[in-house]
């Protein structure tokens, strides 16, 4: 059989065995456009928190100021103040910021009060705990298993899901979102088939695997629609194309003017996956070298309630976080509506310098040279995505410090100064990996972001055009397969007849 022979018959059988499903990615990847997965965005989160009051707190208790953390919150949890403490263990500590008791149980009547301090005067209707559902997939909520789920009364019939450990308002799915997703990211993302395989890792390599086979399809379906194609003398209809018209014809042009497209996002979707860690960082450096020391609540120099009583002259305060930098504690303090300051020592302040950023960030590597701008817009790998999107969740502020480290794997970190902390940090590989994933999947390249109607328009084209080839591909398997179960049919009778005789 002729190496010709053989790439039509590897495009045809691949293509009936894949095409359907790859028509449904492209439908609900339209979808996903504009009904992202559910997600609690950091604005949602600071949103619905009450006002600190001034002389709400006691300071966190001897037992637990001197230990080391990872990081120190004091917010609200079902209108009262507590401190949550993340150990450098992983341990997570919930106490009263009142008497320093810590958190006995989170119950059912815990967890309402949770989810009336999210929903303020929204009927409630407590539907018990889940492990994981279909809403609740990402690892990012595994700290928090078993969650608690509260539907709301709300026009929106919205589904609050509160974590196990705390009571803390994790995610929020409003019917929009379940609704839609059926038909998009649960789609999209394979989720049915998700945890159905007896071990950890069988989701994630079917994905892999059909993403491979669909790229291999995709591209000897362009290699053969231009095989088909007579650039010089056209066949007896007249026609450059071996078919005259029909589903035929729909697939072999439109493979030939949306093959690239094809391809590329099937590819992007399987680089989605960082298949054998080819694009996982590989940079050494440590950001919590950046801190210079533990972070224990003891180094801050002021009272909670003077920290308070200083910050409330600028801001209506719901949250404080301990953080260090360069061997110095101090707190960040932020709004309802993500607005900020800086209390280092007695001093409010709206930004570190970026001298100061430059210190810190050098002390990751102090015999690498660095290089540092200050960015007032985003650049190709860091940049702000909406709601709905898969990185919805993601503070991006502005300004940021950009530094780039010239060590072995070119790292680059961007600081914020509004709260000395390290918001993206990315290696030569990683930024390999922006590009083949998340440029040629989404298109979030900034000159179409910064116009989104534009990209929202040819995302969609595109996307009817593989859709396209994708459907008429499935129906030419159909049909293909159909004279097969036809003749088998028409065998069965003949061979009962030859029995009988």
């Amino acid at each position: 059989m002729g190496l010709k022979r053989q790439l039509y018959l590897w495009h045809r059988w691949l293509g009936i065995a894949l095409c359907l499903l790859m028509a449904l990615w492209f439908v609900s990847g339209v979808v996903m456009l504009y009904v992202g997965y559910p997600k609690l965005t950091p604005s949602e989160r600071l949103g619905h928190l009450p006002v600190l009051p001034t002389a709400c707190c006691a300071e966190v208790p001897v037992q637990w100021a001197q230990t080391p953390l990872q990081r120190l919150r004091l917010t609200s949890l079902g209108g009262q103040p507590f401190y949550l403490l993340e150990l450098v263990d992983g341990q997570r500590v919930t106490l009263d910021a009142l008497s320093g008791e810590p958190l006995e149980r989170v119950d059912e009547a815990w967890v309402l009060a949770g989810a009336r301090q999210f929903a303020g005067n929204a009927a409630l209707n407590y539907r018990g705990q889940v492990n994981e559902d279909v809403w609740t997939h990402s690892r990012a909520l595994d700290v928090e298993r078993p969650l608690h789920l509260v539907e709301l009364g709300d026009g929106e019939r919205t589904w609050l899901y509160l974590s196990g450990r705390t009571g803390e308002v994790v995610r929020d799915a409003s019917r929009t979102e379940r609704v839609w997703n059926w038909v998009g990211a649960w789609l999209h993302w394979l989720y049915p088939l998700r945890g159905g395989f007896g071990f950890d890792n069988g989701w994630r390599v079917l994905v892999i695997g059909l993403s491979l086979l669909g790229t291999a399809m995709a591209v000897l379906g362009m290699v053969v629609g231009v095989l088909r194609w007579r650039f010089r003398k056209p066949y007896r209809s007249g026609s450059r194309s071996p078919y005259p018209g029909g589903w035929p014809r729909w697939h072999h042009i439109g493979g030939l003017l949306f093959g690239v497209v094809l391809v590329a996002w099937i590819f992007s979707g399987l680089m989605s996956m960082r298949p054998w860690g080819t694009t996982d960082s590989r940079s050494h450096l440590d950001p919590a070298l950046m801190q210079g020391g533990a972070l224990r609540a003891i180094d801050l120099p002021l009272s909670v309630s003077s920290a308070l009583q200083l910050v409330r002259t600028e801001l209506d305060v719901v949250e404080l976080e301990w953080r260090r930098l360069d061997g110095s504690t101090y707190l960040v303090a932020r709004d309802a509506t993500g607005e900020s300051r800086i209390l280092y020592g007695q001093t409010l302040q709206r930004q570190f310098s970026r001298e100061r950023l430059l210190i810190a960030a050098s002390i990751m590597a102090p015999d690498r040279a660095l290089e540092s701008d200050w960015l007032e817009r985003f650049d190709s790998y860091y940049f702000a995505r909406d709601a709905q999107s898969m990185y919805g969740f993601q503070s991006r502020p502005l300004p940021v410090l950009r530094v780039r480290f010239e060590d072995a794997e070119q790292t680059w970190i961007y600081l914020d100064p509004a709260s000395g902390e390290m918001v993206a940090r990315h290696d030569q590989r990683q930024r390999i990996g922006r590009w083949l994933f998340n440029l040629l999947h989404s298109w979030d390249w900034q000159p179409l972001l910064e116009r989104p109607l534009l990209r929202e328009a040819l995302i969609i084209v595109f996307s009817l055009g593989g859709l396209v080839i994708c459907l008429s591909g499935t129906v030419l398997g159909w049909r293909r397969l159909r004279p097969r179960r036809r003749r088998r049919r028409e065998a069965k009778p003949a061979q009962l007849r030859g029995q009988v005789r």
